[in-house]
């Protein structure tokens, strides 16, 4: 019976906790990476590779800032559109990676499903999009709940004054 207890009490706190399988990243790689992008020199390629690891570990970062820089890096490479289809499917999925980390479930969902476009069996993208709907539904069962306890309440509070008042 307290295994039982101890198991339910458990899947709440890990609903609540939302325990998703993306990676984080620490200050000290994304550090490492900077460097790397200053040491690239003038190879185009160099470079390029060294600002995608840099995007990966800033759109990976716990520092709100630091996905954000990561976002904008991505986006800029995005607009000179010049990569091939795989850079394009890698770019479009870290930018939902950071879309995620930032709490824009929507855009996160509508970069990932243009990754699937691109390549439909590409099971992290799959992996992305099934997280980014669990939490969706998540947050709406949190938001009903919220709700109906508002309601509850609210229902209390008209009920005691009316029942002080007779």
């Amino acid at each position: 019976m307290d295994a039982k207890i101890s198991q339910f009490f458990d899947s709440i706190g890990s609903f609540f906790a939302g325990g998703d399988q993306i990676p984080w990243c620490d200050r000290d790689i994304i550090l490492g990476c900077e460097r790397e992008v200053a040491e690239a020199g003038d190879s185009d390629e160099r470079k390029s590779e060294s600002i995608m690891r840099l995007s990966w570990a800033l759109v990976h970062s716990r520092q709100p800032e630091d996905v954000q820089r990561g976002m904008a890096m991505l986006e800029a490479s995005l607009a000179n559109y010049t990569s091939s289809p795989l850079q394009q499917r890698e770019k479009l999925y870290l930018l939902a990676v950071g879309y995620y980390r930032s709490g824009d479930c929507s855009r996160s969902r509508q970069l990932v499903e243009q990754c699937l476009e691109i390549a439909p069996d590409w099971r992290q993208a799959q992996t992305l999009k099934k997280t980014i709907e669990d939490k969706i539904a998540k947050d709406g069962v949190i938001g009903i709940g919220i709700t109906a306890t508002a309601v509850g309440l609210i229902v209390g509070g008209i009920a005691a004054a009316l029942a002080r008042k007779n």
